[in-house]
C-alpha cells in the first residue's frame, strides 16, 4: 500500500489541515501520522469521522504521501494546491 495521510478543512477557518500523531489537525504535513497498511487507514478515518461529529472539519478523506529525507510530500497536484491556497491572482481584483 502507498502511504496514507488524512487530510479535511477546518470548520473554523475552512483551513487545510491533516490529522496529527497526536490525533489534532495541524495545517503542517509534517505533523501528519501516516498509515503504513490498511488497517491503520482505517484506524485514521475512524478518528477524523470523530472529529465531523465533533464539528472540527469537514470532508476528511486519505492521501497518498511520499517519505524523503527533507519529510513528506504529497503526490497529486490537487494536494499541492489545496495546501498552498488559492490558484487565482490576487493582484487582479
Amino acid at each position: 500500500m502507498t502511504l496514507k495521510a488524512v487530510t479535511a478543512n477546518r470548520l473554523r477557518d475552512g483551513r487545510v489541515v491533516y490529522l496529527s500523531q497526536s490525533g489534532n489537525w495541524s495545517q503542517s504535513l509534517e505533523d501528519s501520522r501516516i498509515a503504513r497498511d490498511e488497517t491503520e487507514l482505517e484506524a485514521l478515518l475512524d478518528q477524523a469521522e470523530v472529529s465531523v461529529l465533533r464539528n472540527e472539519v469537514v470532508g476528511p478523506y486519505a492521501i497518498d504521501v511520499l517519505e524523503q529525507d527533507s519529510g513528506y510530500l504529497t503526490t497529486r497536484c490537487r494536494e499541492e494546491i489545496r495546501s498552498t491556497g488559492p490558484s487565482r491572482r490576487t493582484d487582479a481584483a
